[in-house]
């Protein structure tokens, strides 16, 4: 009734990179939708690495394998990672202050030294948003 359902945009990320050594993190839009601060879901994710880049095709959606430079790969694999990526993409349309609020509910304790820890290798204009993450609600 349903039909056939696309598989898991994650589950085929981390099949395609478990034989590789190299680091990888989703980036923008999607990393903002699976921390809930985003509706959308983009037709095409793109997923920073270090290793080899590539386009895979999954039914209608693509993903994209994009080399960065290790300074977009802070906290790669991390929930931390997620975060940071997400605060990059959300800056572009306006950084909300709801926004911030539902991130730093959703956030734990874990996550939280790790952005403390990454924090003085963020881009001078992430430090204060982060630090202020960081902070217990």
């Amino acid at each position: 009734m349903l039909g056939q359902t696309a598989p898991d945009p994650m589950a085929v990320v981390r099949s395609l990179m478990a034989g590789s050594s190299a680091q990888w993190q989703v980036s923008g839009a999607y990393a903002a939708n699976l921390l809930g601060l985003s509706d959308q879901v983009p037709a095409k994710i793109v997923i920073l690495t270090d290793g080899v880049p590539r386009q895979v095709q999954l039914d209608k959606l693509t993903l994209i394998f994009r080399r960065a430079a290790p300074r977009n790969l802070l906290g790669a694999g991390r929930p931390a990672g997620l975060v940071i990526q997400a605060i990059r993409h959300l800056r572009a349309n306006g950084l909300a202050p709801t926004a911030l609020a539902r991130l730093r509910e959703r956030i734990d304790a874990p996550t939280r030294k790790d952005l403390v820890r990454l924090g003085p290798n963020l881009p001078a204009w992430m430090q204060p948003i982060v630090r202020d993450l960081a902070v217990t609600p």
